[in-house]
């Protein structure tokens, strides 16, 4: 592990596939104390699924022709759809007698969607929002994760650029964080078990719910997609509390 740029963070720079990045972490011997994963997706496009969330969600036969696999994530929510260099994904360890631990679990990731908020205004996007209300739910938000909005999640205006999820256990919680290059529902709607005018119900009421961090900070638009994912990762490490 090296150290976050700006704090006492241990920071576990993680590469493999999406099955295996939803893999146990920290190992047992680091639970006592916080750190933070900048996770790179190697390996086949894959559809995260929330962890109650059912398999006939997806048309399994699509998903095969497809060639994407599929996986549940430890925490709840709806489906993100990750791929290789297609999202900056960064997940916190927190263990329960750390300062910014809260027994709320409201409020208790706040702190973390606030830290991506600096990060991204700091690069230069407009100002953002973070979210400090229990989840808001839509039509949708129990199938497509970024089509609700959950607490310590980043909009800007009403579009979700930034996705929390946590799970927490008697040691601590582990959160999720995870913000799309770009927004185009489109791939994640193919892979839904939905029929032809049910999908384009959806792909017109997902098109506006998210917008990818390339939308807010024009410094990014022009950037390729490697660039993108280390400059805001970097970013986020450099704002942590």
């Amino acid at each position: 592990m090296t150290a976050a740029p700006g704090g006492d963070w241990p920071v576990d720079r993680r590469t493999g596939t999406a099955r295996a990045l939803h893999g146990p972490w920290p190992p047992p011997a680091e639970l006592h104390r916080r750190s933070v994963a900048v996770c790179t997706v190697a390996g086949p496009t894959t559809l995260v699924l929330g962890s109650t969330q059912r398999p006939d969600t997806i048309d399994r036969a699509r998903v095969a022709h497809s060639g994407v696999e599929v996986v549940h994530r430890s925490s709840g929510g709806g489906a993100v759809l990750v791929a290789p260099s297609a999202q900056v994904w960064l997940e916190v360890w927190l263990p329960r007698h750390d300062p910014l631990w809260d027994d709320d679990v409201v409020r208790s990731s706040w702190w973390l969607g606030a830290t991506w908020a600096r990060a991204l205004e700091g690069l230069g996007a407009r100002p953002l929002a973070v979210h400090r209300r229990s989840a808001t739910r839509t039509e949708w938000s129990d199938v497509v994760c970024f089509a609700g909005l959950g607490p310590g999640e980043v909009t800007a205006g009403t579009a979700k650029v930034v996705g929390v999820a946590q799970r927490r256990t008697r040691a601590g919680a582990r959160l999720h964080s995870m913000a799309p290059l770009d927004w185009d529902p489109a791939p994640l709607v193919g892979l839904l078990a939905l029929d032809d005018h049910e999908a384009r119900r959806a792909r017109g009421a997902l098109e506006d719910v998210a917008c990818g961090v390339r939308a807010v900070v024009d410094a990014l638009r022009d950037t390729d997609d490697d660039n993108v994912v280390a400059t805001v990762a970097d970013a986020v490490l450099t704002a942590l509390p």
